[in-house]
C-alpha cells in the first residue's frame, strides 16, 4: 500500500513539472514568445513589369500549414494583372498590324509618263 501511495505521489510530481514546463511556470505571458508573422522578403518590384528572373527568385515564407495564403494571393494577383495587361497590349498590336497589311498601298509608278499624257 505503501508503495502505490508512493508511485501515485511521484506521478503526481511528474506530471505537474510537465505541466509547468509546458505552460511556463507563470513566468512571461505564454509558454512560448510571440514570434512575429514571417513576410515576404523579396517582393515583385512594385516600379517596373515582372519578368522571369522576379519569378525565378520569388520564395514564400513558411506558415503553420504552408505558405501565408496573403502573400500568395497578392503575387498572383499581380502577375494575373500584369498578364492581362500584356494580352491586351498584344491584341492591341495584332489588330494594328493586320490593319496596316489589309490597308490600300498607294500605287507608285517608276516609268517616265509619255509625252502626250503631259498635255
Amino acid at each position: 500500500m505503501v508503495m502505490f501511495l508512493f508511485l501515485v505521489i511521484a506521478l503526481a510530481v511528474v506530471v505537474a513539472a510537465v505541466t509547468l514546463a509546458v505552460v511556463g511556470g507563470g513566468e512571461g505571458t505564454g509558454p512560448l514568445p510571440e514570434a512575429a508573422p514571417q513576410r515576404l522578403h523579396d517582393p515583385l518590384p512594385p516600379d517596373r513589369p515582372v519578368d522571369r528572373s522576379d519569378i525565378d527568385h520569388l520564395r514564400f515564407p513558411l506558415a503553420a500549414r504552408g505558405y501565408r495564403m496573403a502573400d500568395v494571393d497578392d503575387a498572383l494577383n499581380r502577375l494575373a494583372a500584369e498578364l492581362a495587361e500584356r494580352d491586351a497590349r498584344i491584341a492591341d498590336l495584332e489588330s494594328a498590324l493586320a490593319g496596316a497589311r489589309t490597308a490600300p498601298r498607294p500605287h507608285v509608278s517608276f516609268e517616265k509618263p509619255d509625252p502626250e499624257d503631259q498635255r
